[in-house]
């Protein structure tokens, strides 16, 4: 990827490029973070079922799992500013959809166009950091963004909650259209670019084979959540997607211009730490989606008072990142890893004993030792892998990263769902020949299969997380990569000298 000489790069503002694209990133964080607590109130509305209710969310992830992996090319093709702009027009576009929206068609139609646009920013603001800042000052400024994007999940459950209690639910999207009108003006003003834009042919092979792979494949694993893994259509659709990112594999191997250029592979912490970042996703998932449905559907808390409980662990967390950002620029990514794994498993054990009179404040304190652990790992991890690529594989080492983080959230959410449905299928059987001598009704011995499922679930979850912390422990400090190109002079350079030798 073309950059900027370093004097330009050295020259420019980076504050008000930072401000404008984290706001950029916060407001679309916040709007994924909305739609799962208002998902009960829009059954009502449009007298659908949660199986079609939650197309909201799976459409947005399908739409920003086959956009991600374009972005490397997208990034090269057009400025910073340029794309960054393009991406919040379409956003706002897709939110003004979906405020006007009558029929449920409608607002899925606009649910899906605010993802092809909240799908380039996050790629895009990495790929800036990793341009403007040295290796030994990212960990600071991705520590920034963690901030944001972490602050965002963590106060929209509540402000969902407070909307649908007070207001209707069009009001989370017109709140939404001012904000992004003013980070759109904000960078017509203050926006600068941080690359020079590269004329590339746009492979539509590749664009076609990744955009079937990746769907079938994000598709195939939030499908078998619901319908489980031995369902043809899961299977058909996993099948395909693999075939497809076989084929999408092999092409840009062969490919002297890729879409996606695996070469990013090749260099060994990169390819560490993306396994790692698979783990800590997974886990990441289960305060995400299990403790939600432990607490409203098992408990019977509120929304407000489900939001609430996840408030405290989420705001230390978003607080702490520019600190562990910090800790990353002087010390590296090993340790804090290493941390905050185990801090991770430690008070993830906790939820393995979950019961219907487990107390409220209890779970907060659990549930916020997770979060102090993930804010060890979660931005050092990526930005340790990030570091060693050679400048020019900056945007197809973002873009694969965050592709890679789209599908292991897939595959976490739609796996936990499946433990913890087939565990509350096992204990109902188990208990009831003992209901009668108990005392226990049926919705009793429901509540306690589906609490005894979700513990289970919580140990599938500690068991991905030490595979995270054993493989933690191999990681290095690596120097950032020569240039390809210039790796491959040097290697010309020297086979020259020894044959004229």
């Amino acid at each position: 990827m073309n950059n900027h000489p370093k004097s330009v790069t050295n020259s420019l503002k980076k504050g008000p490029v930072m401000f404008i694209m984290i706001l950029g990133a916060f407001i679309a964080t916040l709007n994924q973070t909305l739609m799962s607590v208002a998902t009960p109130e829009l059954m009502v509305e449009f007298k659908i079922t949660a199986a079609t209710a939650q197309w909201l969310t799976t459409g947005y992830m399908l739409v920003n799992g086959v956009l991600i992996p374009i972005t490397a090319y997208l990034m090269q093709r057009f400025s910073t500013r340029q794309l960054f702009q393009a991406s919040m027009i379409i956003f706002l576009a897709g939110t003004i959809v979906s405020a006007v929206a009558t029929g449920f068609p409608l607002l899925l139609t606009g649910r899906m166009i605010q993802a092809a646009g909240a799908g380039i920013i996050m790629p895009l603001l990495t790929n800036v950091i990793l341009t403007i800042f040295p290796p030994e000052k990212r960990g600071a400024a991705m520590g920034m963004v963690g901030l944001a994007i972490i602050f965002a999940p963590a106060i929209g459950p509540t402000i969902a909650g407070y909307i649908i209690e007070h207001y209707k639910w069009e009001t989370m999207f017109y709140g939404m259209i001012p904000f992004a009108v003013i980070v759109i003006g904000l960078g017509f003003i203050y926006l600068r670019n941080v690359s020079e834009p590269i004329n590339t042919k746009l492979d539509i092979l590749s664009v076609v084979l990744s955009t079937i792979g990746f769907g079938a494949l994000l598709y195939g694993f939030s499908r078998a959540g619901s319908l489980g893994w031995s369902d043809v259509e899961v299977i058909s659709t996993i099948a395909a997607g693999i075939l497809a990112l076989g084929l999408f594999s092999w092409k840009q191997l062969k490919s002297q211009n890729p879409l996606l250029d695996l070469r990013s592979f090749k260099y060994s912490m990169f390819s560490l730490t993306t396994i790692i970042n698979i783990a800590v996703t997974m886990v990441m998932y289960a305060d995400m989606m299990l403790l939600p449905l432990y607490l409203q559907n098992v408990r019977g808390y509120s929304a407000i008072e489900s939001g609430l409980l996840l408030l405290p662990g989420a705001l230390i967390m978003g607080f702490l990142m520019p600190v562990t950002g910090k800790l990353f620029d002087r010390f590296g990514a090993k340790w804090l890893a290493v941390i905050g794994m185990i801090i991770t498993i430690a008070t993830t054990m906790g939820f393995t004993n979950l019961t219907d009179s487990t107390s409220y404040l209890d779970l907060v304190l659990m549930s916020t030792g997770r979060r102090i652990g993930m804010a060890l790992m979660m931005m050092p991890l990526q930005t340790a892998g990030l570091n060693q690529l050679p400048q020019q594989l900056n945007a197809h080492g973002t873009a694969i990263s965050n592709t890679i983080r789209q599908v292991a959230g897939a595959v976490g959410t739609s796996l936990l769902i499946t433990v913890m449905s087939d565990r509350t299928k096992t204990h109902l059987q188990d208990l009831i020949p003992t209901a009668a001598a108990k005392g226990l009704n049926q919705a009793q011995l429901i509540k306690e299969a589906t609490i005894q499922g979700i513990n289970d679930a919580y140990l599938v979850i500690i068991g991905i997380g030490l595979v995270g912390l054993l493989l933690s422990l191999f990681i290095k400090k690596v120097k950032q990569a020569a240039d390809l190109e210039s790796k491959a002079h040097s290697k010309k350079v020297a086979a020259k000298t020894l044959s004229t030798n």
